[in-house]
């Protein structure tokens, strides 16, 4: 990576670990001069046969991307107010991690933030990682900020832990 990162590509879901992530991010370019990039990635709604179909899945795949838009409007909108260059995009995959590599590499990322959810035991065998996937085949440093559960019983909010760096 080149010091100071021209770009830094950050995913959102719109949960509250990607906006941690995001506030890393936006940290880092803004002292760094950097331009941010927000990214979302919409899964792509195979077509079912219209014998079953109940709904018009292009439809809603449209509707899907729309509204991340829009959120990753407002969200450059705001950024922008604080001085930061923010770019945005939008994809549809299935694949999460491979769209957001594909989009870094495009725009030629210098740093990828990424949140994990923390997700341990046989939710992540089932589902896999995202940020994992991403850590591993990027072909830039990537920063992750991992979520970990409170100690409390009660408590079930995932908290910001600790950030690992790649590459």
């Amino acid at each position: 990576m080149l010091l100071p990162p021209k770009l830094i590509l950050s995913p959102l879901d719109f949960s509250a670990h990607s906006d941690d992530a995001l506030d890393a991010a936006a940290d880092l370019a803004s002292r760094f001069g950097s331009e941010l990039c927000l990214v979302h990635v919409v899964p792509m709604i195979p077509k079912l046969p219209l014998s079953v179909s109940i709904f018009n899945e292009g439809e809603y795949e449209q509707e899907l991307h729309k509204d991340a838009e829009k959120r990753l409007v407002q969200i450059a909108q705001d950024l922008s107010r604080r001085g930061l260059a923010v770019t945005t995009h939008v994809g549809i995959a299935n694949e999460v991690a491979m769209e957001i590599l594909r989009i870094a590499e495009q725009h030629h990322a210098d740093l990828i933030v990424i949140a994990t959810h923390g997700m341990t035991g046989w939710h992540r065998l089932a589902f896999g990682s995202v940020a994992e996937k991403v850590v591993r085949l990027a072909t830039c440093p990537v920063l992750v900020l991992r979520a970990q559960r409170q100690a409390k019983v009660n408590e079930t909010a995932p908290t910001r832990d600790a950030v690992a760096v790649s590459r």
